[in-house]
């Protein structure tokens, strides 16, 4: 038997192996590797470290088999409980979706015969976060510059996407965080995007406000090239691809959440 089909002995190294055939960019990789591995210390019923404490920590060594014992589902319920009273439930929502999809495919490989984690999220109030959750959860995300202004530009100004990605810079009132009246849409912001727009538009006065990461081709209509970089106007498609990439490791489902997560309005604070 090859070491590829061998049974994992430790449990870092099935996280290793299920990294490896997951299909995961390298930013979704590394958060499901810190949340499996978070995992370690409550299998062992011991208490997961955070804050600094966390920082450089390395898990204890686990045997895979752990998983299959029958007091493992308890300790991870009490490890639950315990870290409900001070990490975020978006937090706990996200690495419990990481640990039982690593599960999952483990089962299927036939490496473990229990699922520890079944019933692990019905004590959980935030399991299943509502939308205006999601929203806060996603503007809370590292992202680059570019996504996080256009998502707090949904967010804030409630338009629909295709009205944000067809602006041009010479339609924004910045001062007033406002189109001008001569825009397609008239549409508001509010502080968060306020702060973050400047940024991204530095260096440029004309073209479109969102723009794509390389260069646009020739046969790009003029209007959607920007006449500084030259990088075309960024589509519905990927603008949505990329959203629904970064939230997957915050939807328990582990599919990702669409633009509308964006349209709820919290009060989410500004960056």
């Amino acid at each position: 038997m090859s070491e590829d089909q061998a049974t994992p002995v430790e449990y870092s190294a099935a996280v290793d192996r299920y990294l490896a055939k997951a299909g995961l960019g390298p930013a979704s990789r590394r958060v499901y590797r810190i949340s499996l591995l978070g995992w370690a210390w409550p299998l062992v019923g011991r208490r997961t470290p955070t804050g600094r404490a966390r920082r450089g920590a390395h898990p204890p060594s686990v045997p895979l088999s752990v998983l299959d014992d029958p007091g493992t589902q308890e300790r991870l319920r009490r490890a639950l409980a315990d870290r409900s009273t001070t990490a975020r439930p978006t937090t706990l929502v996200r690495e419990l979706a990481c640990f039982r999809a690593a599960i999952a495919w483990w089962l299927a490989q036939s490496w473990i015969t229990t699922d520890p984690a079944r019933d692990l999220a019905q004590p959980l109030p935030a399991a299943s976060p509502r939308p205006p959750d999601r929203a806060r959860a996603a503007l809370a995300l590292r992202a680059p510059l570019r996504e996080l202004a256009f998502w707090y530009f949904l967010h804030e100004s409630g338009a629909p996407v295709e009205h944000v990605l067809a602006l041009d810079i010479d339609h924004l009132d910045l001062p007033a965080r406002r189109t001008r009246p001569g825009a397609s849409a008239r549409l508001a912001w509010g502080e968060g995007t306020a702060r973050l727009l400047p940024l991204l538009l530095a260096g440029r006065t004309a073209g479109p406000v969102f723009v794509t990461a390389r260069r646009a081709p020739a046969t790009t209509p003029p209007a959607d090239r920007c006449p500084v970089t030259g990088r075309g106007r960024l589509s519905y498609r990927r603008a949505a691809e990329l959203f629904t990439a970064a939230t997957r490791p915050l939807d328990p489902s582990g599919h990702g959440w669409t633009l509308l997560a964006l349209r709820d309005r919290d009060g989410t604070a500004t960056p």
